[in-house]
């Protein structure tokens, strides 16, 4: 899977985009029970009716390779939470650095894109590490790929951005610069509905 461009300005699906999406998101919620212990398709379902610009959001997710899918409620917001549940980092969204910045101090072989662009454009917010944990708590991801995380500040400031994965059971946290890119790293996004 090759990146695709975001065009922010078409964010309207079509009807038939909208039902195709629901039911690869209903088949992939009754695939994955264990992981929405007291959640109700029906009420997730019509929350996201009733936002379609959120539904815009996760077919970027899932057109670049995310396999979105809700991994909780938050009962102070009344939102549903999304993460990108493919076991591998999205293959539509690797090959990328950090963000604006990095690409930019990159004199020669220019990734395509940087992951706080892509996903600001998906209008979707990357995964911190503490969220990234949680995920790797409903399964096996990264096994074989890396993820950008969220990078504090401090980190950034002095050049560097911080990416996660999982071997031999444990989530590690790395560091690279943040100009850095492999065909191996991507990153995993959240959307809140």
């Amino acid at each position: 899977m090759t990146q695709r461009k975001i065009n922010r300005k078409n964010t309207e699906l079509s009807p038939a985009q909208c039902d195709e999406l629901l039911r690869t998101l209903k088949t992939r919620f009754e695939k994955n029970l264990n992981c929405h212990k007291g959640l109700d398709w029906d009420k997730i379902q019509a929350k996201l009716e009733a936002n379609l610009d959120k539904l815009w959001s996760l077919n970027e997710m899932e057109i670049t390779g995310g396999e979105p899918d809700v991994v909780g409620y938050d009962k102070n917001t009344d939102e549903y939470i999304f993460y990108d549940c493919s076991s591998e980092s999205p293959k539509g969204r690797r090959s990328v650095c950090y963000d604006r910045e990095a690409l930019e101090s990159r004199k020669e072989h220019k990734p395509e894109n940087n992951a706080i662009d892509m996903a600001e454009a998906m209008c979707i917010e990357i995964l911190t590490e503490e969220e990234y944990r949680e995920l790797q708590k409903l399964g096996k991801f990264d096994t074989k790929t890396s993820s950008w995380v969220k990078t504090p500040d401090h980190i950034r400031k002095l050049g560097g951005a911080i990416f996660c994965d999982c071997r031999y059971d444990t989530v590690f946290v790395y560091h690279n610069g943040a100009e850095s890119y492999y065909a191996a790293r991507g990153f995993r996004g959240s959307l809140k509905v």
